[in-house]
């Protein structure tokens, strides 16, 4: 598929721009001898060479390594990459540690709960905490290599308590409380903790609820158990049988320490999606962990000392994972926790003046749901600390672009950013050097040396082709979990082209060193021989005011009833009528995207069936249509509102509509 005109510029760079990403380049020029004159010219040394970019990396940003290491790089072949070999150093000392917006006085944390609850914690005041809940931990025998997990939100309890098992080299595992009990089972048995960190509920939409019954069935799921720590998150007087509680566990002050552990070593465990069978364990490690997020963080968003940073997230999505690494840049870190649309949509901007946040952090559907709803931040709030706007999680609309410069403000830069779980970062996103074209992601990250692929691994520009990674990132997954051999981490990644990171999204690289992502590649629209992402559909479906969310399937490779049939499933807004709607929508798809791509159906549904990370279920959904047998084509644990699959069960089964 070919590319059109180039499209209109939503924000422009600072010529006279000086920054962390400026100042990283001089000082490439003066320690290495490398002229790097432009982003462009700077990325095509962090890819091309990749020890002398990430060894200025940790230079530069004061990576702490408590033996150093003998190379950079000692093997660059994939997997298997063997990154900063013979060095020792530990995360939790990089965020813990004092240094420019980090001394005793500079505001660590800031959390806001959604019913009105806050709380600021000063660096001083979390190292007393994390050195209290590292006691604890180690009274309860926790040390290098033991599982510490959390069913908890994103509050101040669950950082501390993460930043404790990191110091002592223990690893790290999170889910939501709002996860089903299934769904964290699925997860935590996997990895066989050692403790559990538990709060008695959570509130959100305006609603309390009360997940003791939850800790409950899971400690008698989890033998491997040794204690469960209760935070009093509701109720202070909250209580569980054959619990610690959160005052007794970080009871004992003690003086912080740090387990010098190597590169590799795991950090925590992050899970893919699991909507078919167990979710994968993922596994990275302290290094590069450290070494990605320091980059991605203080150079490609220019985040330090003084800035305040805000993603929306729970604690079941990598982007926690990301938040939570501003500590080790310096700045302070603004913890949410809630419904992002309670009362009403302007939650978030509302928190974003009372906190004078710099870069603000939500998904694509966030904000296309403020413009749907005729939303206009900047008439109603003062956002004049606003620097930037993180979107992820979707591919964001041309139309989500327009709105921010806008309804936010046009010297604000939209930084629309896609990675994955997988590496926990970005490999394509933002630069403060690079423009911001309509509906275009503006560059690679430094370090990720990306392209789009055809079938037979080819390079393309300007066409659409899979999404590869050709050298290795320090971020790649150390191993999954349970993997002994590598042979799933193998299969996931690199069957399609050895050697060579097959990531699963279409991808269209643009002459100007741009990106547009078309949606997962493994539920792609192809009809007549005509090949589409779903984010483009999505984009002119969910563009008519009247519809609130959709999903498409293309059943033209399965064998199913329809023989072929290209499906639209939408949820309408109140009030609105498929009848009504339909034919302006088709004639709108034809003219916007082809005849091909007019569905045989629209199908009106309550819910588009998502999961737990807020992702549409396009091929467990696809699979469901071609006959696979439910509960072999998508785990319900792993999905936010099971209850949707129904309508798709209906269409399958006999007598189905």
């Amino acid at each position: 598929m070919a590319a059109s005109e180039i499209p209109d510029v939503l924000w422009t760079p600072d010529p006279h721009h000086a920054g962390p990403m400026t100042e990283f380049m001089a000082w490439v020029r003066e320690h290495r001898g490398v002229d790097v004159p432009d982003y462009a010219a700077l990325h095509s040394w962090s890819v091309e060479d990749l020890e002398g970019f990430w060894s200025a990396v940790a230079e530069f940003e004061g990576v702490r390594f408590h033996t150093q290491p003998s190379v950079a790089l000692g093997g660059s072949e994939m997997p298997g990459a063997e990154w900063f070999p013979g060095a020792t150093l530990n995360y939790a000392e990089h965020a813990l540690t004092p240094g420019p917006g980090r001394e005793d006085a500079d505001i660590a944390l800031v959390f806001a709960r959604e019913d009105g609850l806050e709380r600021t914690v000063t660096h001083a005041e979390l190292r007393e905490l994390v050195g209290r809940a590292r006691a604890g931990l180690v009274g309860m025998g926790v040390g290098r290599g033991d599982r510490v997990v959390a069913l908890a939100p994103n509050c101040v309890e669950t950082l501390v308590t993460f930043l404790a098992a990191a110091s002592l080299g223990a690893i790290w595992s999170s889910c939501s409380p709002d996860f089903g009990a299934r769904a964290v089972h699925d997860r935590f048995a996997q990895i066989e903790p050692a403790v559990l960190l538990a709060v008695d509920g959570y509130v959100y939409g305006g609603k309390r609820f009360d997940v003791r019954a939850n800790i409950e069935a899971l400690r008698a799921q989890l033998p491997m158990l040794t204690a469960t720590v209760l935070v009093p998150y509701l109720d202070e007087d909250a209580t569980l049988d054959g619990t610690v509680s959160w005052s007794d566990f970080t009871a004992t002050h003690a003086a912080l320490e740090f387990e010098a552990v190597p590169f590799d070593h795991p950090l925590w465990v992050l899970y893919s999606s699991g909507t078919t069978g167990l979710p994968k364990g993922i596994v990275h490690g302290h290094g590069g962990i450290v070494l990605e997020h320091v980059k991605s963080l203080g150079l490609q968003m220019e985040l330090g000392s003084g800035d305040r940073f805000f993603w929306f997230t729970t604690t079941g999505w990598m982007m926690w994972n990301l938040l939570i690494g501003g500590l080790l840049v310096g700045s302070t870190v603004v913890l949410f926790d809630g419904n992002p649309g309670h009362p009403d949509l302007g939650a978030l901007w509302k928190l974003a003046e009372r906190h004078r946040i710099t870069y603000f952090g939500v998904s694509a559907p966030f904000i296309q749901s403020s413009l749907k709803s005729g939303l206009r931040p900047r008439d109603r709030y003062d956002l004049g600390s606003l620097v930037a706007i993180g979107s992820t999680g979707a591919p964001l609309s041309v139309e989500g672009f327009r709105w921010v410069g806008d309804a936010v403000g046009e010297d604000i830069q939209l930084c629309s950013v896609s990675g994955g779980t997988d590496v926990c970062s970005a490999f394509v996103g933002a630069s403060p050097l690079v423009p911001v074209w309509l509906g275009e992601i503006s560059c690679a990250g430094l370090g990720a040396a990306v392209a789009a692929y055809d079938e037979s691994g080819k390079e393309l520009v300007d066409e659409v082709g899979e999404l590869v990674i050709t050298r290795p990132m320090p971020s790649m997954p150390v191993s999954f979990w349970n993997d002994p051999d590598g042979a799933r981490l193998r299969e996931a990644y690199f069957e399609d082209f050895p050697g060579v990171w097959r990531h699963g999204d279409w991808v269209r690289l643009t002459p100007r060193g741009s990106f547009v992502i078309y949606g997962r590649s493994d539920s792609t629209l192809n009809r007549g021989g005509v090949r589409m992402g779903t984010a483009d559909f999505y984009a002119v479906v969910e563009g008519v005011d009247e519809i609130l969310d959709s999903l498409v399937i293309d059943t033209t490779e399965l064998a199913v009833r329809d023989d072929g049939a290209l499906l639209c499933f939408v949820v309408l807004a109140p009030g609105a009528s498929l009848e009504d709607v339909e034919p302006g929508l088709r004639r709108t798809l034809r003219s916007e995207l082809s005849p091909r791509h007019v569905p045989d159906r629209f199908i009106v549904v309550d819910a588009v069936p998502r999961t737990l990370n807020g992702k549409k279920c396009e091929v467990p959904v696809k699979k469901i249509l071609s006959g696979v047998a439910p509960d072999k084509a998508v785990s319900r644990g792993a999905l936010q509102n099971p209850e949707a699959l129904a309508p798709f069960l209906a269409l399958v089964t006999p007598g189905g509509s």
